[in-house]
């Protein structure tokens, strides 16, 4: 099998990225054996949360209440060692509440001078709960934070700290008063990961484990530092010919084609992902095998996550709408002609 990389790594490379994978493999593992031990039933969910995040980006969490999405993110932030905080989403919140602002204060001689207090988003987790609940406006004062790790207040830039995430969450009910997230910023979101309700055996657990008079409490698995060598590890990491022409042929089939050329699946497609969308398949396989114990990325991998990455950033045209298809449907049509 050809490997191919940006850097072109030598044999020694290679090998320096196996040892410092199986390391990193362990110490993982039990990040997912502490986080399964808080949350139940969410497998599929806390693996793409940890893809997520360690493929250095952003996520975004959609379930109905109740299904432990808020828990999810305090015990990520407590697992990883980051420093953890969150933001309810409401109509009335300013982006000031999100960023900080600079306030005057007046020193004992009389003197005036202004001085910036950060706000929640200088943080290393940052969760913002039910975000299409605000306005437009303060919605986007997280677009820069997001895409370039620094904020400007009063035209001073004010650098974030280091790892830097979001996990927003949607509630998908209760849509009225509600303000949808524009596309352009639903593709700084890495991936779209939907949460469902859990399983018999799951509930079953979370009744009996829950409800009682002791709960079990998050344990920290591994520090900042560590994680953001890992997000560096994952870049190195070596990725396979045929994995980087699957990713390849699943975004470009994914795209509307023009009238002439166009597919059965690529006429019910109004907009598809750009080039964002390769380039997060390209990372997120990549920490799908780090997170399954494997040292190099699959097809299965490109398969796995096809629909967290690809779902937020495509739309159908009215008349595929009208004739009940869906993006899941299409995303699903096109992972099989790729298979």
């Amino acid at each position: 099998m050809s490997v191919v990389s940006p850097s072109n790594p030598s044999e020694e490379d290679i090998a320096a990225v196996a040892q410092n994978a199986e390391r990193a493999v362990a110490r993982i593992s039990d990040a997912k054996a502490d986080i399964a031990r808080i949350i139940f039933g969410q497998e599929t969910v806390v693996e793409q949360s940890l893809v997520t995040i360690l493929a250095g980006g952003h996520g975004l969490l959609v379930g109905v209440p109740g299904l432990a999405k808020t828990k999810l993110v305090e015990t990520l932030g407590t697992v990883l060692g980051l420093d953890a905080r969150r933001i309810q989403f409401t109509p009335d919140l300013m982006p000031s509440d999100i960023l900080g602002a600079e306030v005057m204060e007046q020193s004992a001689d009389g003197g005036r001078s202004f001085r910036f207090i950060p706000g929640p988003v200088f943080s290393q987790l940052l969760m913002a709960d039910e975000i299409n609940r605000a306005s437009p406006r303060t919605q986007s004062a997280l677009l820069q934070a997001m895409q370039e790790y620094h904020v400007t207040v009063a035209g001073h830039p004010h650098d974030l700290p280091r790892p830097f995430h979001v996990l927003a969450t949607q509630n998908p009910l209760e849509q009225e008063g509600t303000y949808p997230l524009p596309e352009a910023q639903l593709d700084r979101f890495l991936m779209q990961i939907d949460v469902h309700y859990p399983d018999l055996e799951a509930e079953r657990r979370i009744l009996l484990e829950t409800t009682g008079a002791e709960q079990a409490q998050a344990q920290v698995a591994m520090s900042a530092e560590e994680l953001m060598d890992y997000q560096q590890l994952v870049r190195r990491m070596p990725v396979g010919e045929t994995v980087v022409e699957a990713i390849l042929k699943l975004v470009r089939s994914a795209r509307p084609d023009d009238e002439a050329e166009a597919s059965d699946i690529t006429k019910l497609i109004a907009w598809g992902p750009g080039p964002r969308a390769s380039q997060a398949l390209m990372l997120t396989v990549r920490a799908r095998a780090l997170v399954d114990g494997r040292l190099a990325p699959s097809i299965d991998d490109v398969l796995a996550l096809a629909e967290p990455v690809l779902q937020h950033r495509m739309a159908l045209t009215f008349a595929a709408r009208a004739d009940g298809h869906t993006v899941r449907d299409v995303i699903r049509r096109v992972k099989d002609s790729i298979a």
